[in-house]
């Protein structure tokens, strides 16, 4: 009984639990290599943080490596979860490769607007983690899809308000997360989705090609993730795969039952798919006398024809007028 029900929480947990990528799975290893290279070495917790210092100190490296630092183990495991289940769309839309650069893109423009306007506070504030990153591939997501209302715990929201009920859950949930930077990452999103980032973005046949050549070849083999291709037919064969099922797999046509009128000594022929009892064809006679029912028949039908031939001979000899 135990078994069992483990295993219906397995399978329950299984159906829940997003389809993990490869481009993900890559983002997700170098936070935890990254996080456990700064445990360990004690390094300060704004060592990768983004904010006045981008521009005051020259660290231009930080603009690009920020989402991938995290202070604290909490904001690192939530932010793994938020990315996990709601940039999957977004790797699957445009393959793994154009994934990575989106993401180190959207990261770029968004630390680069946000370090500014840090500059012009009183107060700096520095942030850092995958949040920001995330919104914006939320915000992207909402400007593609055909929906126009999603579901979030139950509750039917329009498409276009999904982002900023997240920015509100995931600013309070994770911890060291700055309001203003993920209203700008929202924002970058939107920009990206109307195609106006289009001139620094990543082509699908430039995709095509890098995904041949290491490190994304050997991004390919790993096994438990799911690799994109960029183009659209590969990607379409990959994310809807062609079904062959085994022949017995599927049920097959059932075929009527005898009828309760055929005896059990009599033979049953198949006629097209169907079976066929010879009981329903009038029997004849072994001695060539034919049976009353085919007498009773033919006697009607000549019954039939000299009733007719006595008409016409009659309507030929009536009287001449």
């Amino acid at each position: 009984m135990q078994t069992k029900n483990f295993n219906e929480i397995f399978r329950g947990l299984k159906d829940v639990a997003p389809v993990v990528t490869s481009g993900t799975l890559l983002v997700v290893l170098s936070s935890c290599v990254w996080f456990g290279v700064q445990t360990y070495l004690s390094l300060p917790q704004d060592s990768l943080s983004i904010g006045a210092t981008v521009f005051q100190s020259g660290h231009i490296h930080r603009l690009f490596l920020y989402p991938f630092h995290h202070r604290t183990l909490p904001q690192l495991l939530l932010s793994i979860t938020a990315l996990l289940f709601l940039c999957g769309s977004v790797e699957k839309g445009y393959g793994t490769v154009r994934f990575l650069f989106l993401f180190l893109l959207l990261a770029s423009i968004t630390g680069v607007f946000y370090s500014f306007l840090d500059v012009l506070q009183d107060v700096s504030m520095h942030t850092e983690g995958l949040l920001p990153v995330i919104l914006a591939c939320v915000a992207l997501t909402t400007l593609h899809t055909k929906m126009t209302k999603g579901f979030l715990c139950g509750v039917s929201l329009p498409a276009v308000a999904l982002p900023w009920v997240l920015l509100i859950i995931c600013t309070a949930l994770i911890p060291h997360s700055v309001l203003l930077c993920n209203v700008i990452a929202i924002l970058v999103g939107w920009v990206y989705g109307k195609g106006w980032l289009s001139p620094v973005d990543m082509s699908e046949s430039r995709a095509a090609i890098l995904e041949k050549i290491q490190p994304f070849k050997l991004l390919r083999s790993i096994s438990g993730a799911m690799f994109v291709p960029a183009s659209s037919q590969e990607r379409r064969k990959t994310l809807l795969p062609q079904i062959n099922p085994t022949p017995g797999s599927y049920p097959v046509q059932a075929y009527a039952v005898l009828p309760s009128i055929s005896s059990a000594g009599t033979p049953a022929t198949m006629y097209e798919g169907w079976p066929h009892s010879a009981s329903l064809i009038p029997p004849h006679s072994p001695h060539g006398h034919p049976s009353a029912h085919s007498i009773g028949h033919n006697h009607g039908h000549l019954s039939g024809q000299s009733v007719g031939h006595t008409c016409n001979h009659s309507h030929s000899h009536g009287p001449k007028h």
